[in-house]
Formats: structure tokens, sequence, C-alpha cells
């Protein structure tokens, strides 16, 4: 029979979410604590739980169908398994007080449930309930502190981590909202742009047209004058879509810096950012733009980094930006993502330099001179393998 996992079950959200190989496996690294149920080997030497092999070892293959089936169901349902592994708790416990390592697994299910509020009055239920068992059966209330001490406290990482991935998912969501709002203002603008330059230009256009076919047999002179308007008309009304395409085709790189630190902090990572470039020309910034993007798009994907900096510095003859990320390193320099820097770049008349040290994070600097500028041959192309240190002036932070 083949197992289904259900698409809300939280293995199938480890499988999903998780960045790492411990993520996705954290749900059967636990089982290891199971080897508590072998307490009355190590602790009772009086011979008071006579029976507690047998009832340990018919006990463990119920839970572990409960767990496994716990793991891969439905949300909705969780709150029944951990019931019923607290029932296994409490029908084991007469014969092996350590089979209170039940009670902590059924209260990690209870936190996984659907509402985290009734999760955690379900764990205080639970835990309460096997409080009165413990004490009925005479056994040192003391020992039961574990239960009072681990179960809340690994209830509560349980639930925050389940709020603080709602919170991700709801600005996910709120993210995608912004750019498609964006993208359906930007749209509208451009139509209306569209329909106000081109809209009067092709009336006019129409209007020239017909003039000069009604003139050109009665005043050839004046029909020509007319058809030399339409020609000008249109030469003007075609630089002026060339410039708007230009203004549409272009990459605000504020936005970009903010977009990317939208990006990084929904992946949990930290970024600060400076700017002095306040304007720049269009086919300059939309440049650091689109690297900029790829940067941060390479940095989420496989950097591992919690902090990432960014200054973008403009002199009077070039523009350096510089990204800096405390991950893993080992970048190679021949992938795709940073051939299409390097090839961006270059086209630019611009030099990308690139500092990755294994485990060491990566430092990105790219140079661009600015047009117009009197640029110097030392420094058309910086030296290889040299990175200027990153410096952010004093209180600066997006």
């Amino acid at each position: 029979m083949k197992l289904t996992i259900a698409p809300d079950s939280t293995l199938r959200e480890a499988l999903s979410e998780s960045r790492g190989w411990y993520g996705r496996i954290s749900h059967w690294v636990w089982l290891v604590w199971l080897v508590w149920l072998l307490g009355p080997v190590f602790f009772v030497r009086d011979g008071t739980f006579p029976h507690w092999e047998f009832a340990t070892a018919a006990s463990v293959p119920v839970f572990l169908v409960l767990y496994v089936a716990a793991q891969i169901c439905s949300r909705r349902y969780l709150m029944w398994y951990a019931l019923a592994v607290a029932g296994l708790c409490f029908a084991v416990t007469p014969y092996n007080p350590f089979a209170q390592t039940y009670i902590i697994y059924a209260c990690a299910l209870a936190s996984a449930w659907n509402n985290p509020r009734k999760s955690a009055a379900l764990v205080l239920v639970v835990v309460a309930a096997y409080s009165v068992q413990w004490l009925a059966l005479g056994y040192p209330w003391e020992s039961m502190l574990n239960a009072w001490i681990l179960c809340p406290i690994i209830a509560g990482l349980i639930i925050t981590e389940r709020i603080q991935r709602h919170h991700r998912a709801e600005l996910r969501l709120s993210q995608d909202e912004v750019r498609r709002l964006a993208a359906r203002a930007e749209r509208e603008r451009i139509g209306r742009d569209l329909h106000d330059l081109l809209g009067h230009t092709l009336s006019l256009v129409a209007l020239k047209s017909e003039l000069a076919g009604r003139l050109i047999e009665r005043d050839p002179v004046a029909a020509r004058h007319e058809i030399d308007e339409v020609a000008r008309v249109a030469r003007d009304a075609l630089a002026q879509v060339r410039s708007a395409v230009s203004g549409i085709r272009a990459a605000a790189l504020v936005s970009e810096l903010a977009s990317a630190r939208l990006l990084l902090e929904t992946a949990g990572v930290q970024m600060e950012y400076w700017t002095d470039a306040d304007k720049l020309p269009s086919n300059a910034e939309t440049c650091l733009a689109l690297v900029l993007r790829e940067a941060v798009t390479n940095i989420q994907r496989h950097a591992r980094a919690n902090r990432v900096e960014v200054t973008v510095i403009a002199g009077n003859e070039r523009v350096v930006m510089r990204i800096r990320d405390d991950g893993r390193g080992g970048v190679n320099a021949r992938g795709n993502g940073l051939t299409g820097m390097r090839e961006r770049i270059a086209a630019c008349g611009g030099a990308l330099v690139i500092e990755s040290p294994r485990g060491r994070g990566t430092a990105i600097e790219v140079t661009m001179p600015l047009p117009d500028a009197p640029r110097k041959r030392d420094e058309q192309q910086p030296a290889a393998g040299v990175v200027v240190p990153l410096v952010r002036p004093a209180g600066s932070r997006a």
C-alpha cells in the first residue's frame, strides 16, 4: 500500500520549506529519544516493575505507526493522534514509569495542530491528566517535573515556529500583491502615456495626410510641405516612443535595493544597504540593478548567509557597487549567473571582481565608468583578486 502525504502535513512542510538536510529528517531524528523507554535497565534495580519489557516492547510498534501516520496526515487530524499517543502513555506507565517519554511526543504532536491556542490548551490538559495518573500510581511527584518543564518548552518552540512560518507566508503574499499592484499601475501608466503620445501624433498624421491628398493636384508645393510635416511628426513620435520604451525598460536601483531586502528578510537573511548615487544614467542604473538582482537571487538560493551588506558609491568618473555576504563562499566564477553579470557589465564598459574564499563568504565589486567622464587607464580595470573593503558611514542603515 502506497503512503499518501497530505499537502498540509508536517512532513510535506518540512520537505518543501527546509533549507538544510537536517530539517528534512529532523522528524525522524527525534525518535532517538525512545531510548529513554529503557530506563528501568539503568535506574531500577529492585525488580519493582517485573514485566516492563513486555509492555514496552508491545507499545513501541504501536507508537511508531501512530507517529508516522501523524507526520503524513492533514494537520486537522493531529489532535486525535496526539490523544492516541497520550493514551498509549497512560496504558504503559503502570508497567514502566519511563513511558513518560510518550507524553512528550504527544505534546509535540499536539503543538503542530491547526490552532496555536487550542494546541497550547491541549498540551496543558494532557500533561495535567498525566500528572493525576502519575500521582495516583504513587510515583514521586519530583519525577513529574520533567514533563512540566520539557512539554511547555517543546510546545512553545513548535508553536512559535508555526506562527513565524505563518507570518512569513503572509509576507510573501503581501509582496506578491504589491508586485501585482505595481505591475498593474505600471501597465496603466504605460497605456496612458502611449495614448497621450500616440493619440495626438496619429491624429495629426491623419489630418496632414488627408490635407496633402486634397492639395496634391491643386497645389503640389503645399502638398509636399504637408508631406514633409507628416515625416517630421512621425520622426518626433518615433523618438518619443523610443524614449518612453527606455524609461519602461530601466530598472530603478533604489527600488531594486528595497525589493532585495524584502526577498532576503523573507528568507531570514539580514540586509543593510547604503547609497549616495541619487542620479545615475539610465543605462548604468539599469545595469547595476540587474546585477544586484542576480547577486541577491544567488545569495538567497545558495549562500546560506545570515547577513548581507550592499553599498553604492558614485564619484565624478565612476560608480562602484559592492555586495558582501557571510555565507559559505566557494562561488564558481564560471557559473551562468556570474557569466551573465560579466557580459552585462562589460557591455557598459565596466568590470567585475569577485572574492569568494570557501567558508568566508563572497564579496562582489562592480565598477562602471560614468558617461562623459575622463577615464584613466589604470582605473579602467581593477587588479585581479582585489576587493576594496566595504565601508559604510557611521549610523547609516537602510
